[in-house]
């Protein structure tokens, strides 16, 4: 199976991942659309669909950082923050494998400033008083529990089998744990894969290694383990990662992953079991979607392509049918049900093949009269070390 070099350091970066082909309007197989949907799974912190007061933060409660990008000082609007951000590179291992490992920036509350980790992985808790932390080269054996004011691990949570990435429920009070065998991020010399255009030339692939997950009350420290290896049949080396986390569903009830055979989510009970629930047609949706607070909508895809319009959809959650669309290349997060933050490349550079990737973090209003810059513009390349993906949690 071919796969473009340049896929394999960007892996999880969702957002730059897909505002070529919407802007281009080039078609995807569905193969290859399910496997590019579980790296924005990945890249985006869902933490921010569920939990919090519904509707009770405003739009206007906005703290923006238009000169900054990366940002020094906290980002916010609305129910959410930008509780910390990543940058990815891949770094080679002496035996000629490699990680494409991230690099991260938390919120410090005490500085009031957005401060470099040395964490491997890490997810911040609604309310952004505590972050979960794994360390190292993944999987590891344990997960801390930090205190966001003052930098510290106030307590580790011990495991038997190797942890590769977590994510508080959207209460706060549990956490899902993936587990894996090999490192989730790791491309090994063992698992090659073919470069497209390459002559038959191979390099390093991922491996799907992914053997369950434990669910942890945060409080006891209790953890149950439920097996769920993944597929042999897993089309994850399409996307450069072997990354298959479990995620939270919006009411904090049940789990779900991403389907790699087609577009469409597994759900399964805290214990494992697979549930047998009704399709939605919003499941199907490719990039995967943000609810808003009142569960009425949720964001859609890229609706560009007419008169060089560069716009987002936002759907009715029930039927699936478009509401509106809203200025923006992808939708990330819901301020409140009335306003989005979505990355927005510059309207006056930005065409079709080029200038897309030289964008910046927007609030927008869901009738589209208003947009309001929260960062400043990311580089206009799609592939660079420092190029910065946010994290989004209730705060």
């Amino acid at each position: 199976m071919a796969i473009k070099p340049e896929q394999l350091p960007r892996s999880d970066d969702s957002t730059e991942r897909e505002q070529p082909s919407l802007l281009r309007g080039r078609s995807r197989s569905l193969a290859v659309a399910a496997v590019v949907v579980v790296a924005a799974v990945i890249g985006v912190s869902w933490a921010l669909t569920g939990g919090g007061p519904e509707g009770q933060s405003e739009a206007s409660d906005v703290v923006a950082r238009p000169n900054q990008s990366p940002p020094r000082e906290l980002i916010a609007a609305g129910q959410v923050a930008v509780s910390a951000y990543y940058t990815t590179k891949l770094v080679q291992q002496p035996d000629g494998d490699a990680v494409s490992a991230r690099e991260w920036s938390l919120y410090n509350a005490a500085t009031k400033r957005y401060e470099k980790t040395e964490w491997a992985w890490l997810d911040v808790a609604p309310g952004m008083k505590t972050a979960a932390v794994l360390e190292g080269d993944l999987p590891v054996n344990r997960i801390g529990l930090m205190n966001l004011s003052t930098g510290k691990v106030q307590r580790w949570i011990e495991v038997d089998k190797g942890v590769g990435g977590v994510q508080f429920s959207p209460d706060g009070e549990r956490l899902v744990a993936t587990t894996y065998s090999h490192n989730p991020d790791g491309l090994f010399q063992d698992a090659p894969v073919h470069v497209e255009g390459g002559d038959g030339q191979e390099m390093p692939g991922p491996k799907q290694s992914r053997t369950g997950f434990y669910v942890i009350d945060v409080d006891s420290g209790q953890a149950e383990f439920s097996e769920r290896p993944a597929k042999k049949d897993s089309l994850a080396a399409i996307a450069g990662t072997g990354r298959q986390d479990f995620s939270w569903s919006r009411d904090g009830a049940m789990l779900w992953e991403q389907r790699l055979d087609q577009p469409g989510r597994n759900y399964y009970d805290v214990n494992g079991r697979l549930k047998s629930l009704p399709q939605q047609k919003t499941d199907l949706i490719f990039p995967p979607v943000a609810t808003s607070p009142d569960g009425k909508l949720v964001t859609g895809g890229f609706a560009g392509g007419k008169d060089g319009q560069i716009v987002a959809a936002v759907l009715d959650a029930k039927t699936g049918k478009r509401s509106a669309v809203v200025p923006g290349q992808q939708l990330l997060a819901w301020a409140d049900n009335t306003h989005l933050i979505a990355w927005r490349c510059d309207p006056s550079q930005c065409q079709p093949g080029k200038g897309e990737f030289r964008n910046q973090l927007v609030l927008v209003s869901l009738d589209g009269d208003k947009v309001t810059p929260l960062s400043g513009f990311r580089k206009a390349e799609g592939d660079y070390v420092g190029r910065w993906n946010p994290v989004f949690t209730h705060r």
